[in-house]
């Protein structure tokens, strides 16, 4: 009686070269290719971010690197004690403002910038993009050395108020003009990247909608509000995001123009966590950070509901 070999099942073979086989091999590959990365990423990143996020809830200083089994675990105690601390709630506070004065400002001159290079500037448009963007690209301290003497009693910008009759403040030395000072820097260092951006939304809408409004009577600032706005939506909320990740943290500025005074008025919270690593007093600057990260993550939030297009 001779033996009858069982059917070899579809797509399978032996020796392992079928193609269940080779996709575990591609996998493995790829698998080996990302490790470095991989590696990095965890070394790098997130054993980091884990380990300040436990030290947020400690009351580690650099004291005691030496003995860190030491340490003494708090709880939230270390969050409390932030909002009874006057100079993070200033912080907190300077913060709010420059980013609640600051994006919706920046966001209003770069959208107008933009509405002008793509309808009313037509000849030199790639020199104005050059020259708007200019700021993104130099460096903070050099910004901060010419804005520090244009902003002095007796620079550029007093000098030209002075022809229109106005007497310019001591904007770097008075509490009440040294935040807006950071925010007209702010504006005229982050318009030239959003411009860049609103540019390019606004090239992608259809000319044939905005044609097809004025043909039926609507004006231009009608066609403005109910196509160009809407079908910017998602360009603007680009933008908002980004504007808010680095308006949060905004620190270079008063780092080198007043040293988060005067009397705190440009402390940030970038700035109130640097000085609580530079005094040792870890667990602090950790739990502060991670008030700031809770607080561009809602942000955000809040900005992709407002900025969400009705589908």
């Amino acid at each position: 009686m001779t033996s009858r070999s069982l059917p070899v099942a579809s797509g399978v073979r032996s020796g392992g070269h079928g193609p269940a086989a080779q996709r575990r091999r591609r996998a493995l590959v790829a698998y080996v290719f990302a490790l470095p990365f991989l590696v990095s990423f965890a070394v790098f990143m997130v054993y980091p971010l884990l380990s300040s996020l436990a030290m947020s809830f400690t009351d580690f200083r650099s004291t005691d690197i030496p003995n860190p089994f030491a340490v003494g675990f708090v709880g939230f105690e270390q969050y409390v004690a932030l909002f009874q601390n006057p100079q993070f709630v200033r912080s907190l506070l300077n913060t709010f403002y420059f980013v609640g004065v600051g994006i919706p400002l920046t966001m209003a001159v770069a959208l107008a910038l933009a509405l002008a290079l793509n309808n009313g500037i037509t000849r030199f448009r790639a020199a104005f993009r050059v020259g708007f963007y200019a700021p993104v690209v130099t460096s903070i301290v050099a910004v901060a050395v010419v804005w520090r003497f244009i902003l002095q009693p007796d620079g550029l910008l007093n000098v030209v108020l002075g022809a229109f009759g106005i007497t310019g403040p001591d904007w770097l030395n008075d509490p009440n003009w040294s935040m807006p000072a950071m925010i007209m820097l702010a504006v005229w260092r982050n318009m030239g990247t959003l411009m860049i951006i609103f540019l390019a939304g606004l090239q992608g809408i259809p000319g044939d909608v905005l044609e097809a409004a004025s043909v039926d009577g609507a004006g231009a600032w009608n066609r403005f509000l109910r196509i160009t706005l809407p079908m910017l939506r998602p360009t603007l909320l680009l933008g908002a995001v980004l504007l808010s990740v680095g308006f949060l943290q905004f620190f270079e500025e008063p780092f080198v123009m007043t040293k988060g005074g005067p009397l705190d008025s440009t402390l940030s919270i970038s700035y109130f966590v640097f000085n609580q690593f530079g005094f040792g007093n870890y667990g602090v600057a950790s739990a502060a950070s991670y008030v700031l990260f809770v607080a561009i993550a809602l942000l955000s939030i809040v900005q992709f509901r407002a900025f969400r297009t009705k589908d």
